[in-house]
């Protein structure tokens, strides 16, 4: 089929393989859903969003099984001025890369092999992949030792040639674990439709075994993880991001499966059980006496005869995790995750160590189901006082940062907000200690930060959950797998950065359900005007932008009537 010109189109696709799209074009939302499958959003400003298509962003779209005709035709269809020919090269060579190499056991032997007699010979050259190679067999094969399979796949992706890994994984310790049934709980429990998928997709025949599984925060990534250790029916290791994220495992685990509490271990920092359901944190796993010291937990890989590993988070794995990872290829791994972003630019390494992306449910898409509540998002610019504008310009830059994070007249905004949704179940989030104690004594309110005892923030979140506590100030420790269904308003008074997956973590935070109301939520981020927060708000907020939402821009005036209101840009 050929497409003409037509400059009404909403697509300019450029040589380099980065694509414009004009975001007030009637198709726009179509459009930028069928684009975040296939490439990555790197700049979104207000008439014209960027995507970049990248050979990673490829791969991915072919193992969740998008076609090579799919993304092609998707560009050629609402491309303003036709897509280069180049452009349709590039994107050809790389989608039909993945596949090209395979990893397959024959008997008991490993084999890399391909049907690209001069790609293999190629890769065969590359100083690189030599020392990984036993021997070879003929011009389509070479055996490979097991205990190289992930190193080798690493290496490979590296250099451009990405493993389909096809290879047989071990059985591990068998544990029968069925769902309870309806009579032996409260509430009659079930799988929704996308949660199924999602498991479907990872055990897929033939390609089961390894890869990630992406789905919004309070989407059900833990029920999704039960349900395909279920399937798996085997001794388990579960790596999560904190203690409060193992205890809501273990919690859920008791709950939806017939498990006995003496079949499921923690394994952290004050317990160390382990158990046929193990749940670790990051943290225990890379620990060390020294910082030349062995990391003496990791041996945790090899404890058990494992059948299956999962990473909770898994954006937020360790280098020393990488690789022990690299050594446990033989068993099954399945990560879990609301964004694959890494802000160390690891992403290659999820990718060939724990598996390619499987799934991958749209935020906005489950928002439209009632899965999870629908959410505004605003940015308020707030003006730094004159004293605070002098001091800012006379710093440093990483102090000029925090100068515009702890900007004091956030607190003048946060009191209006609080009178704004008085009824309303609030989280107030940042990144600074000394910013936080000041909004809490400011507001009577309690906080949670790193410091606080495992016990005591287990009381306050329950408190918050069951209404006793209306308002509720938490660090960054709660950015990740906490379990507050009925946070409505996430008030962010400052952040790391231009951390983008922290930024969807937050969300978040008020992105579950909510069991009363018409399951709506705010979620405000406080932006000093005019300063280097301000701009690295926009970068924190590309992924966001990216799965459907908008922010609406407002500015704090403290001169005005009423003690300041927001006027709209």
């Amino acid at each position: 089929m050929r497409f003409m010109n037509d400059p009404s189109k909403p697509l300019m696709i450029q040589s380099d393989l980065s694509v414009l799209l004009e975001t007030h074009h009637p198709e726009f939302e179509k459009l930028q859903g069928k684009l975040a499958r296939f490439a990555d959003l790197v700049k979104s400003p207000e008439h014209l969003h960027t995507y970049r298509i990248t050979p990673l962003s490829l791969w991915h779209a072919a193992a969740a099984g998008m076609k090579l005709e799919e993304m092609t035709s998707c560009l050629q269809q609402y491309a303003k001025f036709g897509v280069p020919p180049s452009v349709i090269n590039l994107i050809r060579k790389y989608t039909n890369r993945y596949g090209l190499l395979r990893l397959l056991h024959v008997g008991d032997e490993l084999f890399l092999v391909s049907d690209d007699t001069v790609v293999f010979k190629e890769i065969r050259a590359h100083e690189s992949i030599q020392k990984y190679v036993m021997d070879t067999r003929g011009e389509r094969a070479i055996a490979i030792s097991p205990q190289y399979r992930g190193i080798l796949k690493q290496e490979l992706t590296k250099l451009g040639y990405p493993v389909e890994d096809l290879a047989s994984y071990q059985e591990g310790e068998f544990l029968k674990i069925a769902w309870r049934e309806e009579d032996q709980v409260d509430e009659p429990f079930q799988l929704r439709d996308y949660q199924k998928q999602a498991v479907d997709a990872f055990g897929q025949v033939g390609h089961g075994g390894s890869g990630v599984l992406v789905l919004p925060c309070g989407a059900g990534k833990t029920i999704v993880g039960i349900a395909a250790m279920a399937k798996a029916s085997c001794a388990t290791l579960i790596l999560t991001s904190n203690v409060t994220s193992v205890k809501q495992w273990k919690r859920e685990i008791l709950s939806k499966t017939g498990l006995t509490s003496d079949q499921v271990g923690e394994y952290n920092g004050s317990t160390k059980e382990i158990k046929p359901i193990t749940i670790a944190t990051y943290q225990i796993l890379t620990h060390r006496g020294s910082k030349e010291g062995d990391f003496s937990h990791l041996r945790l890989f090899r404890e058990r005869d494992w059948g299956l590993i999962i990473y909770d988070e898994v954006h937020l794995l360790p280098a020393p995790v990488f690789r022990a990872t690299a050594e446990i290829q033989a068993i099954r791994r399945l990560g879990l995750t609301a964004t694959l972003i890494r802000e160390d630019g690891l992403e290659s390494d999820v990718f060939s160590l724990v598996g390619p992306k499987k799934y991958d449910m749209a935020w906005k898409q489950l928002e439209t189901m009632g899965w999870i509540a629908k959410v505004t998002c605003q940015e308020v610019r707030v003006p730094l006082s004159a004293p605070d504008r002098d001091l800012y310009c006379a710093s440093s830059a990483r102090h000029q940062f925090r100068l515009a994070g702890e900007n004091v007249t956030k607190l003048a905004v946060i009191d209006h907000l609080l009178k704004l949704h008085p009824e309303e179940p609030t989280l107030i989030i940042g990144q600074y200690i000394d910013q936080l104690e000041q909004i809490a004594a400011h507001t009577g309110a309690p906080m949670i930060c790193g410091t606080t005892p495992h016990d005591r923030r287990e009381e306050l979140y329950e408190q918050f959950k069951n209404g006793q506590l209306p308002l509720l100030i938490v660090s960054k420790v709660a950015n990740f797998a906490v379990d507050l269904p009925d946070a409505a308003i996430a008030i962010q008074v400052s952040g790391s950065y231009g951390s983008r997956q922290e930024e969807a973590q937050r969300l978040g935070r008020i992105l579950r359900p909510k069991r009363h109301g018409d399951n709506k939520a705010v979620f405000y981020s406080l932006v000093s005007s005019d300063t280097k927060e301000q701009d690295f708000a926009l970068k924190r907020q590309l992924f966001l932008i990216e799965q459907g939402y908008h922010y609406e821009i407002q500015t704090w005036d403290p001169s005005a009537s009423g003690g300041g209101v927001h006027h709209e840009i």
